[in-house]
């Protein structure tokens, strides 16, 4: 099975998906494609080397605006549904509403009931390589901030801009990291280390740690490279010790043939996402610092946080 990021809708649709996966033995792969890249297997070799030391705060996120908020007054509106479209099967589980043409081809990932924002659009992308080389895991803290933006009255659409902060405690011989996320209108800021001719990153990250800085593009970190320009041209690349694949696509169907995970397998990927759909989830509810228990599935401060894991779906539809 080959699915595309986010890879569900919810927190609980991926726990399904993990444990069917598992359960089956079936060969999956998220489509996240620069887990794939020559450019990721840089930025873990490099951050593995201790090119920039022990890292301990990043700065990521996505330019794109994904937000129905302009929108909100128009929902009272009564269009025609078009001969061509299922609107029933389209709306899928969600809640049952009239149709409006601003929910789609692609407007949805706007709206909540049936997309993720730019945070579950970029995630499995732009955090990708950090989740990977620094071996992430599960966040401990999730805190939204937002501006003119109150989900209880537009929380039918996302905000225009969001910062969405994660903090993952020490694992292994890494001590804890701050990961803030950045979506649309709230940019991410560049670091003070890169040159004034050079153009800030706008989708993609900047990796601080004790000894340097790594800025990279979307999609497996591309573009990597240590900032600035002197401390790249300073520094001695190590060995490649990550073996390269030829294509995402690629690495899915050899490893069915071979009978072995591939590389962004739900195992990793469920995870990955995972990330992305908390950050959705402190939207509904900005400023609370959400304290969250990956094992047990479950927000262990915030019984109101806990109804999102698993939202009902209308009748007639069943996971």
């Amino acid at each position: 099975m080959y699915c595309e990021k986010p890879l569900a809708h919810s927190v609980g649709e991926i726990r399904a998906l993990m444990k069917a996966a598992q359960e089956y033995k079936v060969v999956t792969q998220l489509g996240n494609q620069g887990h794939s890249f020559e450019t990721i297997r840089t930025f873990c070799e490099w951050i593995w080397d201790g090119a920039i030391g022990n890292v301990h705060t990043i700065h990521c996120g996505c330019a794109a605006v994904n937000s129905g908020i302009d929108n909100l007054s128009r929902m009272s509106e009564k269009e025609d549904v078009p001969p061509e479209l299922d609107w029933d099967l389209w709306l899928g589980p969600a809640q049952e509403r009239p149709y409006h043409s601003f929910y789609l081809p692609g407007r949805w990932r706007g709206w909540t009931p049936f997309g993720n924002g730019t945070i579950g659009d970029w995630v499995c992308h732009v955090v990708d390589p950090v989740f990977w080389a620094l071996d992430l895991g599960a966040a401990k803290t999730i805190q939204a901030q937002v501006k003119d933006y109150d989900p209880k009255t537009q929380g039918d659409a996302f905000p225009k801009g969001d910062i969405i902060t994660f903090e993952f405690p020490a694992k292994g011989t890494r001590g804890p990291i701050t990961l803030l996320w950045h979506s649309g209108t709230d940019k991410i800021p560049p670091a003070k280390e890169l040159e004034p001719d050079r153009k800030p990153v706008d989708t993609g990250a900047y990796v601080y740690g004790d000894k340097g800085v790594i800025m990279y593009g979307s999609h497996g970190a591309g573009g990597v490279r240590i900032i600035p320009e002197t401390a790249m041209k300073a520094y001695k690349r190590p060995e490649q010790k990550i073996p390269r694949v030829k294509g995402h696509h690629d690495d899915w169907l050899q490893a069915i043939r071979e009978g072995r995970e591939a590389g962004s397998d739900f195992s990793y990927g469920g995870p990955l996402a995972e990330i992305a759909l908390l950050g959705v989830i402190a939207l509904k509810m900005p400023g609370t610092k959400l304290e969250w228990d990956a094992q047990a599935v479950k927000f262990t401060n915030c019984d109101e946080a806990n109804q999102f894991l698993n939202p009902p779906y209308r009748q007639g539809w069943t996971l």
